[in-house]
């Protein structure tokens, strides 16, 4: 299995905002892509960071599903995200693999 992560610091200001459109449009228009089977949204309890830290990882079944959504898909998601909360949260992506 492929964990595609992204990881998210969002503003206080704007999390609950946020978390809503996530859960509502964003993420349902990323699975309805057929890349990945699975999604889950977590957050840092820890973090070190201000604001509020989440991460999202998606499931792909194996790499070449994940090749799919990166070529076709990823950079207008990165771009709606962008328009949407300019300014408003830094991101970072990782791309892992299942050893167990």
């Amino acid at each position: 299995m492929i964990v595609y992560n992204d990881t998210i610091i969002i503003e206080e200001t704007i999390q609950e905002e946020w978390l809503n459109w996530i859960k509502t449009v964003h993420i349902p228009a990323v699975m309805a892509t057929g890349c990945f089977s699975s999604y889950k949204i977590l957050t840092v309890v820890d973090s070190p960071n201000e604001g509020v830290t989440y991460c999202i990882q998606y499931n792909a079944d194996n790499m070449e599903q994940f090749q799919q959504f990166y070529m076709n898909h990823l950079y207008k998601f990165r771009s709606i995200h962008q328009e949407r909360f300019d300014e408003k949260f830094v991101m970072f992506n990782t791309l892992m693999k299942e050893v167990e």
